[in-house]
């Protein structure tokens, strides 16, 4: 295994298959555990410090530490309610922290801000990226590794397509770099003008043919995951005007094979209506409720 106990995890990189393997194989151990039965975490204490917005990332964290037995100390708005405020540093912030809890949680509009806290920190307590501006989500893309082998019984063989904002989608970032340690039939990019992918990410993805489709509905007619991300208005350049999103419509929804999988890493925007919610192909809720399991399998790995 690549990822030690009590280690910092900043991005895919951390990680290899084994660790990815095990950290999935805990996670459906840990499914539908609704109280710390065990408490293997009881006594200690994770510190979610958030600066920016998060509903899922951030309850999810705290559900699956209450759920672990451990307590939470949570900061939801940084930025604005914390010494952050008065100008306080990322590195001073998380060496105060640290004296207060045994594993943080951190969220960040700065790329790499994940490994400037585990830098600042050393190996007091770890850090773990709750996502980095348009830098990764590895704990999201794990969520979604999760979801994925939990239906189709793997993730070797399977075609992925990614539609929507990949350049500055850090979800896609991250779930591409981990698939590129299973062997995928094919990976299919689906992006807006202005917001192709990264030219990193193609290198990612191992031995896979990386395929960049205009047409949404032809790349669902070929697909086994349809991976659905909104446009990140927040991270487009000051004055730069928002493409329009790539939508599921009826003719997406007509293309797309009756075994394959809509993902969405949420939130939504006019990319994916309320239409799809009841065909049985969207499993978008349910990837949403693996971050529970998910991040009890890491927290118990990284706390130790």
């Amino acid at each position: 295994m690549k990822w030690l106990p009590n280690t910092s995890l900043t991005g895919i990189a951390d990680l290899d298959r084994q660790d990815i393997d095990q950290l999935m194989a805990a996670a459906g151990q840990m499914a539908g555990a609704r109280a710390p039965a065990m408490a293997p975490l009881a006594g200690r204490i994770v510190a979610t410090l958030f600066y920016e917005a998060s509903t899922r990332t951030r309850l999810s964290f705290e559900a699956a530490a209450l759920r672990l037995g451990a307590h939470v100390v949570s900061v939801a708005d940084a930025t604005g309610s914390s010494s952050v405020a008065k100008g306080e540093s990322l590195a001073d912030t998380v060496r105060i922290v640290s004296a207060y809890a045994d594993a943080i949680v951190l969220r960040h509009p700065q790329e790499g801000a994940a490994q400037e806290a585990a830098r600042a920190l050393g190996d007091r307590i770890p850090v773990i990226n709750g996502g980095d501006g348009a830098g990764e989500h590895p704990t999201q893309a794990l969520t979604d590794a999760y979801t994925l082998h939990q239906h189709f019984g793997r993730l070797d063989g399977l075609t992925v397509t990614f539609v929507g904002d990949l350049r500055y989608g850090r979800t896609v970032h991250s779930l591409a770099a981990l698939l590129g340690s299973y062997a995928l039939r094919a990976v299919q990019l689906v992006a807006p003008e202005g917001l192709d992918a990264p030219g990193g990410l193609a290198g990612s993805l191992g031995t896979a043919p990386v395929i960049h489709i205009s047409s949404l509905a032809e790349a669902a007619a070929t697909t086994d995951v349809l991976y659905m991300t909104r446009i990140q208005h927040e991270r487009l350049p000051a004055g730069a005007t928002p493409p329009g999103p790539l939508r599921v419509d009826r003719a997406v929804l007509d293309a797309l094979p009756a075994s394959s999988v809509i993902l969405h890493p949420l939130p939504r925007k006019d990319e994916l209506p309320t239409l799809v919610d009841d065909d049985p192909r969207a499993i978008y809720f349910q990837q949403a409720a693996n971050g529970v399991p998910m991040r009890m399998a890491l927290l118990t790995h990284a706390i130790g």
